[in-house]
């Protein structure tokens, strides 16, 4: 059974299509990213997981409750942390996550109320006024509230927007406890760096179309190919190297690198030519560079 199972999901605003027949499953354990620029869908596809919207088409299915057809039991299996900070002025935070807890029918929560408090360091502002906190110990609060009644999902969608590092770094940490302790862990970010040191799996999203859905190690070796920098005495390339350049700066040179193994064979090229080498650095492409490539290079909807 899937964590989450998204069947041809379409979502129509009037005239305009906001997902078109968006198909792809979240397996359990899974630290899952779900990216895409904005206007792609994202928020939208996690809108009908939550109950906050309805499909146009299509089915979605937490832990294998329909959240159309068996809404109870599926709000239960998720707790989703929203982009916008949505709050009570008038609760302190520990009467927030005690509402939260009887939202969801559990009246003896306080351990682990207590327990979320000190893992997103809110314990000092428990008793705290709502309104009196700063966006960052608001959106903390957000992610406590999602946390409260345990889901086996845990979505967070842009959970880290315009938050300090310090509570970037707590939250991550807590999270990742969480999904070694068996949650699945579902993550929209525009910070891709997260996602490349978080994820295991990710999902790419444009248009409202799915272009990628891949083991993050798979999806690390699609994209532009590894690059070789290289400074060189005298500073020329030979004859044999040139159809590898990219680009020269002085006596730097840099050149595709499409497998690590060629890198053999330029080094003997060097050699032979009598080139020394005096500086040398290979780079893989990261996540953004993927990223950035596929959205590019997939084809515009008009």
């Amino acid at each position: 059974m899937s964590a989450i199972r998204f069947d041809r999901v379409v979502k129509r605003f009037g005239d305009f299509e906001a997902l078109s027949g968006v198909s792809f499953d979240v397996e359990p354990g899974d630290f899952f990213a779900l990216l895409g620029p904005n206007g792609a869908g994202k928020t939208t596809l996690i809108s009908i997981l939550g109950g906050l919207t309805q499909a146009s088409g299509g089915n979605v299915a937490v832990m294998g409750h329909d959240v159309a057809s068996d809404y109870r039991a599926a709000r239960r299996a998720v707790g989703i942390v929203p982009q916008e900070l949505v709050f009570d002025p008038f609760f302190t935070v520990r009467e927030t996550l005690a509402f939260q807890s009887g939202y969801f029918g559990l009246k003896k929560n306080d351990a682990w109320i207590d327990e979320i408090l000190a893992s997103l360091g809110l314990t000092s502002k428990a008793n705290a006024n709502m309104r009196s906190l700063s966006g960052g110990m608001k959106r903390r609060v957000m992610v406590a509230q999602a946390l409260v009644h345990r889901p086996p999902v845990i979505v967070l969608d842009e959970p880290t927007a315009g938050v300090d590092v310090e509570l970037r770094q707590t939250l991550w940490a807590f999270i990742q406890r969480l999904n070694a302790d068996g949650h699945t862990i579902v993550l929209t970010t525009h910070y891709l760096e997260e996602a490349e040191a978080l994820c295991n799996r990710i999902a790419m999203l444009k248009q409202g179309r799915l272009l990628a859905l891949e083991e993050k190690s798979a999806l690390m070796n699609r994209g532009k190919a590894r690059s070789l920098t290289l400074r060189l005495r005298p500073a020329e390339l030979p004859e044999a190297l040139r159809s590898l350049q990219v680009a020269q700066r002085d006596d730097q040179f840099e050149l595709k690198l499409s497998e690590p193994d060629a890198l053999t064979d330029i080094l003997v090229a060097l050699k032979d030519a009598g080139i020394s080498i005096s500086d040398i650095e290979v780079a893989k492409p990261d996540l953004e560079d993927i990223f950035v490539s596929m959205m590019r290079d997939a084809p515009q909807v008009d």
